[in-house]
């Protein structure tokens, strides 16, 4: 029994740790998520959509932590009774996902390991067999590290803190989406044997009237500007974006914008900042998995991704 409780509490404790920090790696993307659980068609928890980014936060560092005080064997019983409320919890939520087919991905492991709602369910039906077996006999786990374990927890929260910020002000530190740099756009769009679905699709480079994808795809030289909603951008955000925009057409780069937003907003962020691009349309969704900053910056080479830079980064911007 003993082996099979510290057993159960590794495997527990590694994969919360894991779980938690691909998610906080990418908070924002999680925050979309959570969006998606609080659709009128899904939770119906509208109200709680202005504090998606907070909670996407609050629940990925709290799951991050409990995976390090189980592998501490600290605080008996916040720890134990954490983990069984926070899997019974999210095991409801993935049967209702699955069952009725709400959301097709529960979004557990970020973009690393995408999982389908019934793979999601049977996953945490495992995690809740291991996690009730780590309640009930807890007198098996010998804690580890007991003068400084309070210091230790305390100081990954500084860190996971820490970490979430610089990625929220900078860019994920790791890109598991299939806009990473590196990666060719039109050969994502090819759908491969044995996919569903091709890695990138909705994408285009879109007017009113016309697809301009295959063109600006071919073009040798091209800063895009990526923002999924023009309304919610900042305004020192703008102020980046225009040097950049400026430096890159010194070096002779072709400059468009993209966005899901409509031409009124296009217009009304010309005339505000003076913003001397051409702006083409593509779907949210997609835009939103290109790149976590609103705005942010895009450079590619004959459809080839080369650089992404949040806003807050464009100086750093390599032409």
């Amino acid at each position: 029994m003993r082996l099979l409780v510290n057993f159960a509490r590794i495997f527990v404790g590694v994969l919360f740790i894991f779980s938690g920090f691909v998610k906080l790696n990418d908070p924002l993307g999680f925050s979309y998520k959570l969006n998606d659980y609080f659709q009128p068609d899904v939770l119906n928890l509208e109200f709680l959509q202005p504090f998606a980014l907070a909670l996407a936060i609050f629940i990925v560092v709290y799951e991050l932590m409990l995976g390090v005080t189980l592998l501490l064997g600290y605080a008996k019983n916040f720890t134990r009774w954490s983990l069984l409320l926070m899997i019974i919890f999210f095991t409801f939520l993935t049967f209702y996902s699955a069952y009725f087919n709400k959301v097709t991905d529960c979004g557990c492991f970020g973009d690393a390991i995408p999982l389908t709602p019934w793979q999601s369910f049977s996953k945490d039906v495992i995690l809740l067999l291991l996690i009730a077996l780590i309640f009930f006999k807890w007198e098996y786990i010998t804690p580890i590290f007991k003068q400084t374990a309070k210091w230790i927890v305390f100081a990954v929260f500084i860190a996971c803190l820490g970490f979430a910020y610089y990625v929220l002000m900078h860019l994920p530190a790791i890109d598991f989406r299939a806009y990473k740099v590196g990666v060719n756009i039109e050969e994502g769009m090819i759908q491969r044997k044995g996919e569903d679905l091709p890695s990138i699709n909705d994408f285009g480079f879109y007017t009113m009237d016309d697809d301009f994808t295959d063109e600006i795809l071919n073009d040798k030289k091209v800063l895009v500007v990526v923002a999924y909603n023009l309304s919610k951008s900042e305004n020192q955000a703008w102020r980046n974006i225009n040097k950049a925009i400026q430096k890159a057409k010194q070096h002779n780069y072709r400059v468009v914008g993209l966005s899901a937003s409509g031409p009124q907003e296009v217009s009304a962020l010309k005339e505000k900042y003076d913003v001397n691009i051409n702006f083409y349309f593509t779907d949210e969704t997609a835009i939103k998995t290109i790149i976590r900053a609103n705005p942010g910056l895009m450079i590619l080479h004959k459809g080839t991704i080369m650089q992404k830079k949040h806003w807050n980064d464009a100086s750093d911007l390599d032409f």
